[in-house]
């Protein structure tokens, strides 16, 4: 199978301009009888295609971009919220916000509502239940009709898209270090089930920092939780029945629910027990004591996932190239109550 080539590689073979090649595949009289049949024999021996996203973009007019989020319960998405509307409407685009609920049918069908030309382009973070059924149809179907798509936090590989993410199996791997420079042993994590994409890859961080320090890994200390509806009891039992040093939380509630329940059992924080969280919210600044967290920077991920869906939206085809980046923002831990004894 040949090569894949674009405009600009066809140009840069036959030693002509860019508008020349995409004049003479469109059979211009602009364009020499002699150019057009050199550049169109070309473009047939690599079988290249117009780029149908390219040009369905161009005459793109509704300026109005979607953010679809999973949740609404994490300050995370609002902040990153801010960020696209931010950018967005810097550049003359409108946002609409759509919520999947975790749901993959609500994913589904906010997307197929939306596709029919009542925006220019996507920007989403996937559901819980998306990524446990790895269906991606909806996502695929959307890029193929020519609309583009900017995944951020929770992405796929499967799918061909730029993307935004935080390295979160860093981020977890330095706030688990973090805890065992304190000279903590007995660390428990609280994440999500593993086919939450974060949830897997903060563990991963979790288990490494305790490899590397010659800590053996407890799964009794490990609590995965799939019902963030109901997991406060989980917790209690996870502290109750394990003698705890330190707890390193995947996400902001479940770090306050992990100082509730441990104020509840007559533990305190952090003189007993030292916990940190993850995302930098106004519950970690505000709860009581305040919670020493990874901030993921939402905003910053915001404004990068609205330019790098924007440059898409008003690319040439002339100058469109098929390659997708994935940028990743990076994360700091924030040092507050609940780790200084």
């Amino acid at each position: 199978m040949r090569r894949k080539v674009t405009l600009k590689q066809i140009a840069k073979e036959l030693d002509v301009s860019i508008s020349t090649v995409s004049k003479s595949l469109r059979d211009s009289t602009e364009i020499s009888e002699d150019t057009r049949q050199k550049v169109q024999a070309f473009a047939k021996l690599y079988n290249y295609k117009p780029n149908n996203i390219a040009l369905s973009l161009k005459n793109r007019k509704s300026k109005t971009i979607c953010i679809i989020i999973p949740e609404i319960i994490h300050h995370f998405f609002a902040t990153v919220i801010s960020g696209v509307e931010h950018i967005a409407n810097k550049k003359g685009y409108n946002v609409i916000v759509c919520l999947s609920d975790e749901s993959f049918d609500k994913e589904v069908i906010n997307m197929e509502m939306l596709a029919n030309g009542s925006i220019d382009g996507f920007i989403m973070s996937l559901s819980k239940e998306t990524q446990q059924k790895r269906d991606f149809h909806h996502i695929t179907e959307v890029i193929n009709q020519g609309m583009p798509v900017v995944m951020f936090d929770r992405v796929t590989n499967d799918i061909l898209c730029d993307k935004v993410i935080i390295d979160d199996n860093l981020a977890a791997f330095n706030a688990t270090q973090f805890l065992i420079d304190k000279g903590f042993k007995k660390i428990a994590l609280i994440s999500t089930v593993d086919y939450v994409s974060v949830g897997k890859l903060r563990t991963e961080g979790y288990l490494k920092a305790l490899k590397n320090n010659d800590i053996l890994a407890n799964e009794n200390l490990i609590l995965r939780i799939e019902d963030t509806d109901n997991f406060e009891n989980h917790i209690e039992s996870l502290i109750a029945n394990n003698d705890l040093d330190a707890i390193f939380a995947v996400n902001e509630i479940f770090a306050v629910t992990a100082i509730k329940v441990a104020n509840k059992l007559g533990k305190k924080v952090p003189e007993d027990i030292s916990i940190i969280g993850f995302t930098d919210g106004i519950i970690s600044k505000y709860s009581s004591p305040s919670i020493t967290t990874v901030s993921q920077n939402g905003i910053k991920m915001g404004e990068k996932a609205a330019i790098m869906l924007i440059e898409k939206l008003e690319i040439e085809e002339e100058e469109y190239e098929e390659q997708y980046k994935t940028e990743v923002i990076e994360t700091e831990l924030v040092e507050r109550e609940s780790t200084i004894g």
